[in-house]
């Protein structure tokens, strides 16, 4: 039997470049993404803070909340456009708006014991978010 020691190494060949094309695929697709977010954040149970020059993604805090209690929220919106949405831990929406392009403030009361998570969405928005619990 005889090897023939010089096509194996030919296999190995294109091996080794389709994993060197592959790995530089992966590296040039994720250079071409859109940065997401820039900026800081800051979340626990009874607060969600953004500070941020990009904001362009959507992100979620649960806050944990007792009847009577209130989350108190503050937008600045210097460019691009904001979503909120506010919602108990069995899906009931109890605050939502969208296309948020002006700073502001509002209150939502709660009125049951519970998680409520705050889902905020930023289209190239720059600016800040925050959401507190308030007692009373």
């Amino acid at each position: 039997m005889v090897y023939r020691w010089k096509n194996r190494k030919r296999r190995r060949k294109p091996c080794a470049a389709a994993f060197i094309g592959i790995l530089l695929s992966a590296v040039i697709l994720t250079a071409c993404r859109e940065p997401e977010f820039d900026g800081s954040r800051t979340g626990n149970d009874s607060r969600l803070i953004m500070d941020y020059t990009l904001f362009n993604m959507t992100d979620s805090q649960d806050l944990v909340m007792k009847a009577g209690e209130t989350i108190h929220a503050e937008l600045v919106v210097k460019s691009g456009t904001l979503s909120v949405q506010i919602q108990t831990e069995n899906g009931e929406v109890v605050y939502e708006d969208s296309d948020i392009k002006t700073s502001g403030s509002f209150n939502v009361a709660v009125k049951e014991n519970g998680i409520y998570t705050v889902t905020v969405t930023g289209k190239m928005a720059e600016g800040s978010v925050s959401f507190q619990k308030a007692v009373g």
